[in-house]
């Protein structure tokens, strides 16, 4: 068993051709693929070297026929998932599947109380404890759209014990850094009225942010945000891979290939509250810092 406790410390990519997602994600973040499955039970695990990342396997047809579509999951990892099932209940969190003993541990999936999804592990047999800063092809950043941030943050804590962080001066108000697990990995903040439905979106660190933005576009992926440069040199893109499920990416690049945001990107950045993602002011085209304003 792996002790995180209160923190992100599993992942899995649920989608529909888990054969062309394995290549895809191969290509964009490097990560090499694992066999783990049983003999009732199709599973494949994402590795960056020795590192295990994340889970890879096809929606149940029963979720499909519910209208389930790809997603990536994110797990926190508890010390007694049923009395934290428990407790989320009866704050006002919904329970998808109970828990249940599975090849990474016992998992349950559920939602917060404005419907943002999440999964919670209690003993888990896969992956390795997070560092920081993040390592190439593992998940960097965690961040929650939600209806409201206030009563998110409150949901969390309670739920999970998760601490408000020390704020950076590059940051916003409408931002909230949120301490998990021992680190700082985690940012909420209110999402726009044209998002459907608050969702948890996942950062993948990768050494070449226009080599990974490149290959996302020669592998049938999209680019939806991106690739824009925050204030400290570092730079993020939101993707959708081809099967629909929304990731992100972060890391330095060579800026071969790389174009700035534009008018266009930026304006829409600003009605996010000013910020790309991660709460960081962007970098206009003239490399002045952004405006900053409330959403």
């Amino acid at each position: 068993m792996i002790d995180r406790g209160g923190g992100f410390a599993w992942y899995e990519l649920l989608t529909t051709k888990a054969a062309a997602a394995q290549a895809f994600y191969a290509s964009v973040v490097g990560w090499e693929a694992q066999d783990a499955s049983t003999a009732t039970f199709p599973y494949h695990v994402f590795s960056a070297g020795k590192t295990e990342v994340s889970g890879l396997m096809e929606l149940p047809p029963d979720a499909l026929r519910m209208g389930a579509e790809p997603r990536w999951v994110g797990y926190v990892a508890v010390d007694d998932i049923d009395a934290t099932v428990e407790r989320l209940k009866r704050l006002g969190g919904s329970v998808f599947v109970p828990p249940t003993d599975s090849n990474i541990g016992r998992v349950s999936i559920v939602t917060d109380p404005q419907m943002a999804t999440f999964g919670i592990v209690g003993t888990l047999k896969r992956g390795e404890p997070a560092t920081e800063p993040p390592l190439p092809g593992t998940v960097g950043w965690h961040e929650l759209l939600a209806g409201d941030g206030a009563s998110a943050f409150a949901f969390y804590s309670e739920l999970f014990g998760w601490k408000p962080a020390p704020r950076e001066n590059d940051r916003l108000d409408s931002y909230r850094l949120v301490e998990a697990g021992g680190l700082t990995s985690i940012g909420m903040f209110n999402k726009l009225p044209r998002v459907p439905v608050p969702f948890w979106l996942y950062y993948f660190e990768v050494p070449d942010l226009a080599l990974a933005v490149a290959r996302v576009k020669e592998g049938g992926g999209r680019v939806v945000q991106g690739p824009m440069e925050l204030l400290g040199g570092s730079w993020i893109a939101r993707c959708i891979d081809p099967q629909g499920a929304m990731f992100s990416l972060q890391g330095n690049t060579s800026q071969t290939g790389i174009e700035p945001a534009s008018n266009r990107e930026l304006g829409w950045s600003a009605e996010w509250g000013g910020f790309a993602s991660r709460g960081k002011v962007v970098v206009p085209p003239s490399g002045k810092p952004g405006t900053k304003s409330n959403p």
